[in-house]
């Protein structure tokens, strides 16, 4: 049996009743985080303008535009979901592959399952399927150096989804796989770097024409015997490996084995800024005290180097501004990239102070080897003392069995975890919430939790797509999970 066979079969083969605990628990807090970036995401003005076009050109779907109170058609949907839940930054990923997997599953599979009416236990089936085959082929893809990793396998994750959705035996989902291998786009990381917003469509259409893929299933045409080996193999990547997608299918799945983002920036970034955020607590550090910070990183690092980046997309690439606003500001959330931020003379002139390196033997998918260096030196006292924050290190790795911060350089793998998956949210609710303890508790509940923090954020996201305007779709997650 192939690699595409095995990996059609299992998809197909996935059912809830079947999994473990872990699992199921893994892909509702991946859905509940992917909603909430694409709603936050929806009040961009670019945002809100694509919706309302998008409505207008389809006002009889069903499928919701998440943070508008409006409906489309699911192609419509998927692609407006999709770009706003990546335009700050804050979609989930996956350090073994693929990028960022559940933004080219999740906007494609709600929009459909919206349209056929397929329950919350069909929903999470199609969105596990999709990750799972999403993230090993990109895992086994070395992409070519300015290939972006947003959308280019992308399509296949949404066809994968959207296939699980509508029941299609093995055989078809193979077919649905290379199908969507050949409409894989070719986007580069040149739009990121330079800030330019078209990149946030690059998930978009590449879950539109994940949908499309079924529908020319369905119609009658014919697809390569192996796409991804000719796309990825000849075109798009300096080397695919087959036998990589299938090493070790069955023994975990790769929607445990995420990271959730603790900065609103690229994930090259979060490496050296988690070290600056510990270093600042740690020593009491101001901005005004540092006089030059080095930081050390993965070789992609040496292209992220503009220090006075023009727009919110481009600060979130540069490492320069991204540390210098962690220092002076002391955050690193949707605030400190604004465009307010970005003329502040202080991050500016503490930007253009921090020089970048690259170290080619760092890279996020090591576990044994650092993924960031981080010196300082400071103005007063010792003004030639260089203090190196290292992050990653073999001695404070510890293996969790779920979802691991990418910042925190831990590794995924098998054993006890040390902090819950949660981690995040447990820090306390925003302001004007209640705790979780004191909320009310939803009837019936969104999305069965077994946390405080799950009752929490099923309760918070419940009463955020209501006051988006959203009641008609956060009532369809209410019985869909009920």
């Amino acid at each position: 049996m192939d690699y595409l066979a095995r990996l059609a079969g299992f998809a197909c083969g996935i059912r809830l009743a079947d999994l473990p605990a872990s699992t199921v628990k893994a892909s509702k807090l991946v859905l509940l985080d992917t909603i909430g970036a694409i709603v936050a995401g929806s009040a961009l003005p670019e945002n809100v303008r694509l919706a309302r076009m998008a409505a207008r050109r389809t006002p009889h779907g069903s499928s919701s535009l998440l943070g508008h109170g409006l409906k489309t058609d699911s192609l419509l949907a998927t692609f407006t979901n999709a770009a706003a839940g990546v335009a700050l930054e804050m979609d989930e990923g996956n350090r073994l592959g693929g990028g960022h997997p559940a933004i080219h599953v999740i906007p494609g599979a709600l929009a459909v399952a919206e349209e056929l009416g397929a329950d919350g236990g069909r929903l999470l089936e199609s969105v596990i399927a999709g990750y799972e085959i999403g993230s090993r082929i990109g895992g086994a893809t070395q992409a070519r150096p300015n290939v972006h990793s947003h959308g280019t396998w992308g399509t296949i994750s949404t066809a994968a989804a959207v296939a699980r959705l509508n029941d299609l035996a093995s055989d078809d989902m193979r077919r649905v796989i290379n199908l969507s291998a050949s409409m894989s786009p070719a986007n580069t990381w040149t739009p990121a770097l330079e800030g330019a917003t078209i990149r946030n469509a690059y998930p978009g259409r590449s879950g539109l024409e994940g949908i499309l893929a079924v529908d020319l299933l369905r119609a009658g045409f014919t697809a390569l015997e192996d796409a991804p080996s000719d796309v990825y193999g000849t075109i798009l990547a300096d080397r695919f490996d087959p036998e990589e997608t299938v090493r070790g299918l069955g023994e975990d799945y790769r929607i445990e084995l995420n990271y959730f983002k603790l900065h609103a920036c690229c994930r090259m970034n979060h490496p050296a800024l988690d070290a600056i955020m510990a270093m600042r607590a740690e020593a009491k550090l101001t901005a005004e005290q540092v006089a030059r910070v080095r930081i050390t990183s993965i070789p992609f690092g040496l292209r992220m180097t503009e220090a006075a980046p023009a727009s919110m997309l481009g600060a979130k690439f540069s490492i320069p501004y991204a540390a210098a606003a962690a220092l002076v500001l002391g955050r690193t959330d949707v605030a400190a990239f604004e465009e307010s931020r970005l003329a502040d003379p202080r991050i500016r002139d503490l930007a253009a102070r921090v020089e970048v390196a690259a170290d080619p033997e760092m890279t996020l998918k090591r576990a044994d080897y650092p993924t960031a260096e981080v010196r300082r030196r400071t103005r007063a006292l010792a003004p030639h003392q260089c203090r190196p924050w290292r992050r990653g290190q073999p001695d404070r790795l510890r293996r969790g069995g779920g979802q691991v911060p990418l910042a925190r350089g831990r590794p995924p793998g098998r054993g006890p975890r040390p902090r819950d998956r949660g981690d995040r949210r447990r820090r306390g609710p925003p302001q004007g919430h209640p705790r979780p303890d004191r909320a009310p508790r939803p009837a019936p509940g969104l999305i069965p939790a077994s946390t405080s923090a799950e009752r929490h954020m099923d309760h918070g996201l419940a009463r955020g797509l209501t006051n988006y305007g959203d009641r008609d779709f956060a009532l369809y997650l209410r019985r869909s999970f009920a």
